[in-house]
């Protein structure tokens, strides 16, 4: 079973719908009992850092993330998950998780699009991820998939933990972790086809994982 982190941060439901879509057993809570016995963690997100950062530490669930990722529960960060699952965020002078080196940044309005443009701000469509190195998240997912996006931050990682990258009036990073902890910018859960195979190559991580 997954358990989809409920910390009030919203996109919960669309999360759990391709889930149970992939017919993966999963369950939206906050139990840290819940969250110690699933197979995965899936750490969704939309909304503001330190909002979001604050009904974390109400329920102490920051310490049983790192809890969980020290003991190397399989972990998966989406959009708001994936930025604060680093050190800092700019957006409300927020200090985040930490579970990751590195912090976040808000797009430039002086960067342009490939036309000369300057770009929308939040960064609103769809786009490719350019892998940097392989990553299991992405087993047999066509290299020209494009997926959702909705974001005005970024993340900036450590360099070694960055896996993919997006161009979006320059390139920044979209992927990052190590194998068990990942973490995407964009929304795998609203980008069709190729969003749902990732999310099936988390759960047969986790499950193989588990069965190891």
């Amino acid at each position: 079973m997954l358990a989809i982190l409920d910390y009030r941060a919203g996109n919960l439901t669309s999360v759990k719908r391709a889930l149970d879509f992939l017919q993966i057993p999963c369950e939206i809570t906050n139990d840290p009992n819940k969250l110690h016995q699933a197979e995965g963690i899936i750490f969704p997100g939309v909304g503001a850092a330190g909002s979001a950062m604050e009904n974390l530490q109400k329920n102490n669930l920051d310490q049983v993330l790192k809890d969980l990722v020290q003991k190397n529960k399989p972990l998966l960060g989406i959009c708001l998950g994936c930025q604060i699952i680093l050190e800092y965020s700019p957006e409300n002078n927020t200090q985040t998780l930490g579970i990751i080196p590195g912090q976040c940044a808000r797009f430039n309005p002086d960067w342009t699009d490939a036309g000369g443009l300057p770009i929308n701000i939040p960064h609103m469509g769809w786009n490719k991820v350019h892998l940097e190195k392989e990553c299991l998240l992405f087993k047999d997912v066509d290299k020209d998939a494009e997926f959702y996006f909705v974001h005005s931050y970024y993340p900036v990682p450590e360099p070694e933990f960055v896996i993919g990258n997006t161009i979006y009036g320059q390139k920044f990073c979209s992927l990052h972790g190590r194998e068990g902890l990942w973490a995407v910018q964009f929304h795998p859960e609203k980008s069709g086809r190729p969003g749902l195979k990732i999310l099936q190559n988390f759960y047969n991580f986790c499950q193989e994982k588990n069965n190891a």
